[in-house]
């Protein structure tokens, strides 16, 4: 902005003059940047307002449209400490004997104790020539009872223990591609061998032949007993072995997949009763998150919808705020922020959509083949009284019985009581609900000209708007600023006459003062 000299000769504020006779054009320029600034706070109260929409509208909701929500089965066992279990939703209703005979175990190798030719105890940097391999030798080690899939490393005379033992960790067999655990402890002066996943097939045993023999002595890759069955220092591979009402299954872990249920073998146990049964507890569950989730952004509707309009704070103007305390500009402009969506037509129309749904009769088949027409109250759901029931809340559904509801925790718990009395008639109630539920938000959130898809409101409209904005804030400087250069021309030019009268002046008064 350019420095301007003005009033030196004709003693005037020219400063606030040009102001006063600006503050027309000033208006319009703070006007239109206020107005944007409350179209940006208005954009970001709806933004996180779509946000908790398409929340529920993906959350509770949804899952609640489908069956899998309402068939959740839940299993006992008698020996819970020896056995989990995870029911799956094709689980049948049963009670069943389960015996554990055998858990799966990984192999596991602690080799001999490695020692150098002359007796000392072996280290990461010993060679191979130090422990007698003069000429290098070969490791071998077959996995699961195949014969020919096998790991096989070569070492040389040079190499280093540490140096064999990379060579280890990065070999697979030869057929499936299998790796082992390996490592060395220089502490102990020993190797330890593991295979990498429990059961048989995974499972891996020392090869000894011609080739290998000694080499795998050398390194304490071998038996302490006549055979790995005798042995002290290996642990076979084995399966899992489990009978389930008198049929035997075996697993290379310990988790088995039997009809539905996901059996966890932890110990050996017999005579184990496992009860699968309907999971009333589930199903109230799920309908009650559902209802919270309904009750949580209906309230943040109404919150907003009858929040004060703050009328009476207006926008600030740079000059305002200067006066102000920061806290006080805060408190200000949260004033206004709270009240932007106050009486919205928008929210008043997704509201009451859902109110109506909620409030809608659902025809429904009853275990005894007849058809009744159900509404949420007659399972025990219903909104509180109208009067003593704050404005924000009057919306809100509340389920007879239930203990975390103050409101309604001593009435009777009639929808536990349908869950268990007739399981099916809650299904098709809640899901044809949460169907027309989920259908009907799903329109009010369909991409339109002025909305994007999954919004509720015009967001591309705003956006327009935005830009709008910033070309009405443009013109106004532009405006504001031309009207000011205009009028500093014209008290320069008045000034720089001012100057030349001022130094006429002196002239004439000095040639007469001259002449006395």
């Amino acid at each position: 902005m350019p420095i301007r000299i003005t009033g030196m000769n004709s003693g005037l504020d020219t400063e606030s003059i040009i102001t006063a006779l600006t503050q027309t054009k000033q208006d319009r320029l703070d006007t239109a940047k206020a107005d944007q600034k409350k179209l940006t706070w208005r954009q970001d109260k709806w933004k996180e307002l779509n946000k908790k929409t398409v929340a529920f509208y993906n959350g509770a909701l949804s899952t609640m449209r489908f069956s899998s929500a309402y068939t959740k089965k839940t299993t006992s066992a008698s020996n819970s400490n020896a056995v989990s279990v995870v029911t799956g939703e094709n689980a049948m209703n049963a009670t069943q004997t389960l015996d554990i005979t055998s858990l799966a175990k990984a192999a596991y190798l602690t080799g001999k104790e490695v020692k150098t030719s002359g007796g000392d105890g072996a280290k990461s940097s010993t060679t191979m020539k130090e422990l007698g391999l003069s000429e290098g030798g070969k490791l071998k080690f077959s996995i699961g009872d195949s014969e020919t899939d096998t790991i096989e490393v070569d070492v040389a005379a040079t190499d280093t223990i540490d140096s064999v033992l990379a060579k280890l960790k990065s070999a697979k067999s030869s057929e499936s591609g299998t790796s082992l655990n390996f490592n060395f402890d220089g502490n102990n002066g020993r190797f330890y061998v593991s295979a990498q996943t429990e059961g048989a097939k995974a499972a891996f045993h020392l090869v000894s032949d011609g080739e290998s023999s000694a080499a795998m002595n050398a390194l304490g890759f071998a038996l302490s007993g006549s055979s790995e069955a005798d042995s002290s220092n290996y642990i076979a591979g084995s399966s899992a072995k489990i009978t389930l009402n008198g049929v035997k299954y075996t697993s290379e872990s310990n988790t088995f997949e039997v009809n539905g249920l996901t059996i966890t073998a932890n110990e050996i146990a017999s005579g184990i009763t496992l009860t699968t049964k309907q999971d009333t507890s589930g199903i109230y569950d799920g309908i009650k998150k559902l209802i919270s989730e309904y009750n949580d952004l209906m309230k943040e509707y109404a919150t907003l919808y009858n929040a004060d309009k703050a009328s009476k704070y207006k926008m600030l103007t740079d000059d305002e705020k200067e006066a102000m305390g920061e806290k006080e500009v805060e408190e200000w402009e949260d004033k206004i922020k709270s009240g932007l969506l106050s009486g919205d037509e928008t929210i008043s129309t997704v509201k009451g959509a859902l109110r109506d749904i909620m409030n809608s009769s659902i025809d429904i088949k009853m275990k005894d083949g007849t058809t009744q027409s159900f509404s949420l109250a007659k399972f025990g759901i219903s909104t509180g009284s109208y009067f003593s029931t704050s404005e924000n809340e009057r919306d809100l559904l509340h389920i007879d019985g239930d203990p975390d509801d103050s409101t309604t925790s001593g009435n009777t718990d009639i929808l536990n009581k349908m869950i268990s009395t007739d399981p099916d008639a809650v299904q098709n109630f809640f899901s044809q609900l949460s169907r027309n539920l989920y259908s009907k938000l799903g329109d009010l959130m369909k991409g339109t000209e002025y909305s994007s898809s999954f919004t509720i409101y015009e967001d591309k409209l705003m956006a327009s708007q935005y830009s709008a904005y910033n070309t009405k804030i443009s013109d106004a400087q532009s405006a504001l600023e031309a009207a000011q250069d205009k009028l500093y021309k014209k008290f320069s030019t008045m000034e720089t006459a001012l100057a030349k009268i001022n130094s006429s002046s002196g002239s004439l008064s000095s040639f007469f003062g001259g002449g006395g």
